[in-house]
């Protein structure tokens, strides 16, 4: 296959991620056991107290997000247009702390739920470079 047939920028061939994890149930759970977790564990306290009393829109939004960013359906840009993802979480106090927990709270969920090794790797990566970029305090 020369590079014309299969440009940088195109998905690679096969199952996308949404798929690999389920379609909407197996994003869906993952979004509510990562909620879970942070509701749960005191070792994401810290993140927890960013989301406020309710994280019921929370939730949805993430799952709606994921759902897209993963390869599924577009559900959160049919709703609120481009996710503009930083701009929407400068309200928020966002630093080392707070992205360090979100990732291991993302990856307990993932580990949890066994997704398996392969894709679980590759989103560790991507998700660290985004909620590395959405860090807009120190600390």
């Amino acid at each position: 296959m020369s590079s014309a047939d299969h440009p940088d920028d195109a998905p690679p061939p096969g199952p996308t991620p949404f798929d690999r994890l389920g379609g909407e149930p197996g994003v869906r759970a993952l979004v509510d056991r990562f909620y879970d977790l942070m509701d749960l564990e005191p070792a994401y306290a810290r993140l927890r107290a960013v989301h406020g009393s309710t994280l019921a829109d929370a939730r949805d939004k993430l799952f709606w997000f994921l759902c897209g960013w993963l390869g599924g359906p577009d559900h959160y840009i049919q709703r609120f247009g481009h996710p503009r993802l930083r701009a929407r979480h400068l309200p928020f106090r966002i630093g080392s702390v707070e992205r360090d927990q979100w990732l291991a709270c993302m990856f307990q969920a993932m580990q949890e739920l066994n997704v398996e090794r392969s894709l679980a790797e590759r989103l560790e990566k991507s998700l660290f470079d985004t909620a590395d970029w959405m860090r807009n305090t120190p600390g």
